[in-house]
This record gives C-alpha cells, sequence and structure tokens, in this order.
C-alpha cells in the first residue's frame, strides 16, 4: 500500500490545534474574563489575534500567487518591478507601522488604564498576599483572619491587593480577574483584583521560584458581600477550644519536634511561623497550595509522608506512630 506523505503533517497540524485549544479551556482561562480589568485584556488580544490573522492571511495570499504566477513581468498588480517594490512598501512597511501604532495607542488608552494598580483610597477592602515557598499566605489587615492558598473577596468589589515574597520571586496570576504581576524581595506591589459574579478562580505562581513552583496554586472565591462578611468573621476567630481534657490528636499535635512548631492555631500554644496558619484550615478547599483536594484520606497522606506528595516541601516527615498521624489528621480535621 502506498503511503500518503500528507498524513504525518495533517496529524502534526491536528495535535497544534489540540494543544492550542487547551490552552484556553480549564479552570484558568484567560479568554474567559470575569472582571472588568481582564475583560480589556480579552478583548486586546482577540484585537492582536485578529490583526495577526488577517496579516497572516495576506502573506499566504501573496505567496500563492507568486507561486502561480512566477513570470515577474505578470505581477497579479501590473506594472513590474516599481509594482513589486509599492506593494514591498506598502505593506512591508507602512501597513504594520499604522497598525503597531494603532494597537500601541488603543492598549494605552483602554487597557493600561484599567488594570493598572488602584489609587490609595479607591478600594474599600485591602488584603495582604505574600508568597513563601511554595504557599500563599493571606492576610486582611483590620481583622486577625489569616488563611493560606486561598482569597475570599466580596462579588462587585474593588480589592486593594497588596503583594509581598518572603523569600524569592514569585508571580501572583489569577488569569480570569487581571494581569500577573511579580514578587520582588524588599518591594511592595499592587493590583486590583474584583469578581463580577460569585465563583472560584484558579490562579498560579508564574515565575520560576523552586523545586514547587508548579504546586504552588491558589484560589480566589468570590462571594457575595452578606457570605464574604460572615467568612471573615468566622476566620477572624481563634480556633475552638478543647472541651474537657485535650484530645489525643491535640497533644501529638503540640509535642515537641510536632506539628506546632511550624504551624500556628491560634487560640492554642502553637505559634510557628514557618508553614501555613491552620487554625481554619479544614474549611479550605485543597492542601499543599493546591496540590491535592482537602478530604480525610488526602490529609492523613499529606501529614505522613508530606515529600511523597510534594518533594521539597518543608513539611518534614515525622517519626510517628500510625496512631498518632490518625490523631493528628482527626484533629486537624476538626479546625474549621
Amino acid at each position: 500500500m502506498k503511503r500518503d506523505p500528507t498524513r504525518p503533517a495533517a496529524l502534526a497540524a491536528l495535535a497544534f490545534c489540540a494543544l492550542a485549544l487547551a490552552g484556553c479551556g480549564g479552570n484558568q482561562n484567560v479568554l474567559d474574563p470575569h472582571s472588568h480589568p481582564e475583560r480589556r485584556i480579552a478583548t486586546l488580544w482577540w484585537v492582536m489575534f485578529a490583526v495577526a490573522a488577517i496579516g497572516f492571511s495576506v502573506v499566504v495570499l501573496f505567496l500563492f500567487l507568486g507561486w502561480v504566477r512566477r513570470n515577474r513581468d505578470r505581477l497579479p498588480f501590473g506594472g513590474g518591478e516599481s509594482a513589486a517594490v509599492g506593494m514591498v512598501v506598502a505593506l512591508g512597511i507602512a501597513l504594520p507601522i499604522v497598525l503597531l501604532v494603532s494597537l500601541f495607542v488603543y492598549s494605552d488608552l483602554f487597557v493600561l488604564k484599567s488594570v493598572a494598580a488602584p489609587r490609595p483610597g479607591s478600594t474599600r477592602l485591602t488584603l495582604e498576599v505574600t508568597g513563601r515557598q511554595w504557599f500563599w499566605e493571606v492576610r486582611y489587615p483590620g481583622t486577625k483572619a489569616v488563611t493560606a492558598n486561598e482569597i475570599h473577596i466580596p462579588v462587585g468589589t474593588r480589592v486593594n491587593l497588596v503583594g509581598k515574597t518572603d523569600d524569592v520571586i514569585h508571580s501572583f496570576w489569577v488569569p480570569e480577574l487581571n494581569r500577573k504581576v511579580d514578587l520582588i524581595p524588599g518591594q511592595t506591589t499592587r493590583i486590583l483584583l474584583e469578581a463580577d459574579q460569585p465563583g472560584s478562580y484558579r490562579g498560579q505562581c508564574a515565575e520560576y521560584c523552586g523545586l514547587q513552583h508548579a504546586h504552588m496554586a491558589m484560589y480566589v472565591i468570590a462571594q457575595p458581600p452578606a457570605q464574604f462578611r460572615t467568612w471573615l468573621a468566622r476566620e477572624a476567630k481563634p480556633a475552638r477550644p478543647q472541651q474537657g481534657s485535650p484530645s489525643p490528636g491535640f497533644l501529638a499535635f503540640n509535642a515537641e519536634n510536632a506539628c506546632s512548631g511550624c504551624h500556628t492555631v491560634r487560640g492554642t500554644n502553637a505559634h510557628g511561623d514557618i508553614g501555613p496558619d491552620l487554625t481554619h484550615v479544614a474549611s479550605r478547599l485543597t492542601l499543599a497550595a493546591g496540590t491535592i483536594p482537602n478530604r480525610p484520606a488526602d490529609l492523613l497522606e499529606w501529614i505522613r509522608d508530606p515529600q511523597h506528595v510534594k518533594p521539597g516541601a518543608k513539611m518534614p516527615n515525622l517519626d510517628l506512630t500510625d496512631t498518632q498521624f490518625r490523631e493528628i489528621a482527626t484533629y486537624v480535621e476538626g479546625l474549621r
């Protein structure tokens, strides 16, 4: 059987299209905006895509005509060599200058101002996000609320996100809400965060920051204002006190060289500052900065062997019995 020489090229083209389309879907989609700034960014992308597509089509058209009409004296526009020079100047120099200047003016007037950092006093809520290897610490100034890898905001509210880093350069990016912004040691960065409808929007560190860079995600959860206020009030409270005698899990968690050396649980003697605040960890969607879902079985696996789940993380493997691991997991599951 004679082999079709066009088959490999066709398969390659299909594979390329599949990969390209895959980048436009999923739960991080820059072309599915849910805020005013991101809508401006998406519109700019579509404008640039349309201009590029038209330009590419024109180039392909002239390549095709050049292949069909190989005689230089029979150019499609007539006029011989002078016509060819005219086309090169018009389509190769003048038109690109006009298009690039137009795109620059459009992006400056309509896009850059929309995605710029908010002016002081122009927002109703300010929160602080600190990038650390490899999780996000989130604080709400004016309250005692501290969480990790989840940012709750009220729908339809302009939020001033103040970004910092505790170690290396990180990059904060929630594709459906706004542009990415770098967090640089010793610097403070601000970005506008808002959502026009309730939902959960996945974000990611977009700057390589070490071994577990790919497992440094976060979620922005946009809630109706009343739900947000309820969540913030609960998050600001300390952990529920132990009723009666401390549970075995509480004792194991706070034992020497155990979890309390790295984590804080407000309202207890656990005041570690190496890992995330765990005061209300059981109410979060994920563990290990989006690496695994926050389910009892996954929580137990994470406590028992964190280096298997997230190699290189600062959370060590503890020398505890299987019973102690289960007791700690049961205690942590109650931190809501």
